[in-house]
């Protein structure tokens, strides 16, 4: 590397370093340090003389410099900054002239006229065919937002990209057409295989979008689930209530079956008869009426195709439809989705004759209780009376 361009390397760094926006997130030290060793690939395979290769190296050093100055018409302003470098250390006025004018050819939509240009150009664009180019390109969409020049969604920026890889771009050198075109195109499937995919992603979502439009409404699903979900609890609160009633009193008849019925044999233990009775009597009737609260309604279990048409049938609840073969029941639930309206009559007369089910339930279950209260009350009493006017200690007696 010859003197100039160390010197031009240590000039470049420290201004871009210490005098560029830090906004500049692409165009940066970075950048300028890439394009640089893209130029020396391109030189190395060209094999120009010495003071060609070191003028395009000077270009490639100074090419972003002027972005110290200014954003628009960068190009010219690291003109100047490279021209009074290059003066400042007596080079040579033509050479200034051509890295000027290599500078210049970095410019977008510029076409190179020679070998020099053609290389610089190449060597701008050469992360097009990098692995880091996913990585570059995020930079540059985010300076362009950070320096207030463009704001892109990420579509947008990918699409943006597409544009400038098939209509835009080019490489001109051939080592860049032979060795980097092919990373580039790689990079271009990538582009268009992620808007496919998120083509795809949207055609799906639009989907989803539509099917939920004409599901249920959330808000309605809600309302049906908690609601049945509470009756069935009411349910089964309904069934623990009668069986408990259900062990109660089999344990009572049970205990006088084996215990108090037996003496009433004896004579001197007649005044029992009467209390017994009553007690036994009420313990009966509170397990029929515990049964009865808990004893399931089965209905026909058949409809037809008219009572589907003319949505007379409730297909949820089990009793419509065990009779029924599964084709015909199939049938019928296909029908049954096709219309929201059904879907909705059918789950409110679930409710409701689950309803009616809870209500019958908890109306006996309070009769049951009632009655089991006024037996137990009743037969306290009544052994009460019995023992105090009729019982006798000897009666007692015989009865241990």
């Amino acid at each position: 590397m010859s003197e100039i361009v160390e010197k031009a390397e240590r000039f470049v760094s420290e201004i871009l370093e210490n005098k560029l926006d830090p906004n500049f997130l692409y165009h940066n030290l970075r950048h300028t340090q890439r394009v640089v060793k893209s130029t020396k690939e391109l030189l190395n395979f060209y094999n120009l003389e010495d003071l060609e290769s070191e003028k395009l190296l000077l270009a490639a050093w100074f090419h972003d410099t002027g972005y110290t100055k200014s954003i628009e018409n960068h190009e010219e302003a690291s003109c100047k900054i490279a021209t009074a470098f290059l003066k400042e250390n007596d080079y040579d006025p033509t050479g200034i002239e051509q890295i000027c004018a290599c500078i210049m050819a970095t410019k977008r939509y510029h076409e190179p006229k020679t070998l020099h240009q053609e290389i610089i150009r190449d060597a701008d664009a050469s992360h097009f065919a990098q692995k880091s180019y996913w990585e570059t390109t995020d930079y540059l969409k985010e300076e362009l937002q950070e320096l207030g020049v463009a704001t892109y969604s990420n579509k947008e920026w990918r699409d943006e990209n597409i544009k400038m890889f098939r209509n835009e771009h080019q490489f001109y050198t051939d080592y860049a057409k032979e060795n980097w075109d092919e990373a580039k195109q790689r990079n271009l499937k990538q582009l268009i295989k992620e808007k496919k995919t998120e083509k795809e992603i949207a055609k799906k979502e639009a989907l989803k979008a539509k099917y939920k439009s004409e599901s249920p409404d959330r808000g309605i699903q809600t309302l049906f689930r908690v609601t049945l979900k509470n009756h069935l609890t009411l349910s089964d609160i309904a069934d623990t209530k009668a069986n408990i009633l259900l062990s109660v009193n089999a344990i009572i008849i049970s205990v006088a079956l084996s215990n108090l019925i037996p003496k009433l044999d004896n004579p001197s233990n007649t005044y029992l008869i009467y209390p017994t009775a009553i007690f036994i009597t009420f313990s009966v009737v509170s397990m029929i009426l515990a049964v009865l609260a808990t004893r399931p309604n089965v209905t026909s279990g058949e409809f037809t195709k008219q009572d589907v048409a003319d949505k007379k049938v409730n297909l949820l609840f089990f009793g419509n439809f065990h009779k029924m073969s599964l084709k015909d029941y199939e049938w019928a639930i296909q029908e049954l989705v096709k219309d929201k309206e059904y879907i909705y009559s059918s789950l409110t007369k679930d409710l409701y004759f689950l309803g009616l089910v809870l209500n019958r339930k908890y109306k006996i279950l309070r009769l049951t209780y009632t009655i089991f209260i006024i037996g137990i009350v009743i037969s306290v009493i009544a052994f009460g009376l019995a023992f105090h006017f009729f019982g006798q200690p000897e009666n007692l007696a015989s009865l241990n």
